[in-house]
């Protein structure tokens, strides 16, 4: 561990010196990838310096509790049973930190939530997700920006996408994407019967320029008058604005900014970030056995989470993590899920690391 932490600080020093070149200043590409890496490498450099640093007040104090004055061997002895715990909390914080980081942890996200099976129920859950995850950002102290919506007659949303953006919101919320699903009596329900209804939910980062080139003559541009619940239209002008990038088949659509400009612009930002899940999701596919490590798979089909109305249950099956608080965690307070599913990740890549 300590020949891997020399390395890292080595790293991070001769980073602090490319960054005072004259030649890197000028070059906004790589300044920025300097700049991230200094940031992912320095709670980890700060944490080693400071194991060190105790390390070496420890010895000190071990050669000052062998002296022929008992007052500087009582003070010495004192001062090491203050410090000496330190060295097994830092040593497991530092064992923490040199787990393999997601690079895109930092990151804003864009989210993508889909009523599935289930009918108008349905669409009215993916519209109770999208209230759960605006709160959990407004608690986090996220921004949200709304950048599409197909909203349904009968409540909620068919579809409905949006970036939320602040400090590390990747870390939080990608162990979100999949399908979710609600066991509740409907409001359309005359019965008293209980329904199960699936929304599906995709959370991805929001791509950088220098995380992917797109070639605007690779893009097809559609516009369009943009719609209301039904289908119908809820303005003349040609505002909406739809983008096919010709060589994956993407498309995204985009009608809730004031302009055609600002729309284009904001499925832009979309399409990048798709285009970047893409290139990501045939990575990780070639990695099997490293992402099989991982808490879940990120997959539309993969059943993660059920929200039990009647018994106030969340379940989470990836950890099979359960709370009898759904009432709180509908409101946004997902934090003790995220936390328990950050937990298991960092444990199950913790025990891949010991295996090679």
């Amino acid at each position: 561990m300590i020949d891997r932490l020399d390395t890292i600080e080595e790293r991070y020093n001769k980073i602090n010196e490319l960054l005072s070149d004259p030649e890197i200043v000028t070059d906004i590409k790589k300044l920025t990838e300097l700049s991230k890496e200094q940031s992912g490498l320095e709670e980890t450099v700060t944490t080693y310096r400071e194991y060190k640093d105790i390390k070496q007040q420890i010895k000190d104090l071990k050669d000052m509790a062998k002296d022929d004055d008992a007052d500087i061997r009582e003070m010495a002895e004192m001062e090491l049973e203050e410090l000496q715990p330190k060295i097994p909390e830092l040593e497991d914080k530092l064992e923490l930190l040199l787990v393999p980081k997601d690079p895109n942890d930092e990151k804003n996200v864009i989210v993508e939530i889909r009523g599935a099976a289930g009918g108008d129920e349905a669409n009215i859950f993916a519209g109770d997700l999208y209230r759960m995850y605006s709160r959990y950002a407004e608690l986090m102290g996220w921004k949200i920006e709304l950048m599409d919506a197909v909203e349904n007659e009968g409540g909620g949303f068919t579809q409905i996408e949006f970036v939320i953006s602040g400090d590390h919101v990747y870390s939080h919320m990608k162990y979100e994407s999949g399908a979710h699903r609600v066991q509740r009596v409907p409001a359309t329900e005359s019965q008293g019967r209980i329904h199960t209804s699936t929304a599906t939910v995709l959370v991805m980062p929001e791509a950088e320029e220098v995380d992917v080139e797109i070639h605007m003559n690779d893009i097809r541009v559609d516009t369009f008058c943009s719609s209301g619940p039904g289908g119908q239209s809820v303005n003349t002008t040609k505002s909406a604005v739809r983008l096919t990038h010709e060589p994956t088949g993407l498309v995204v659509s985009c009608q809730d900014g004031k302009s055609q400009h600002e729309n284009k612009d904001r499925a832009l930002k979309v399409l990048r970030a798709r285009i970047f899940d893409k290139i990501e999701q045939e990575r990780l596919e070639k990695e099997g056995a490293e992402r099989q490590s991982k808490v879940g798979t990120g997959s539309r089909s993969e059943k993660i989470r059920t929200y039990n109305y009647p018994q106030n249950r969340v379940t989470d099956h990836r950890i099979g993590f359960t709370i009898q608080q759904l009432d709180r965690v509908v409101e946004g307070k997902l934090e003790p899920i995220i936390e328990a599913l950050i937990n298991e990740d960092q444990k199950r890549k913790l025990a891949g690391e010991k295996e090679v």
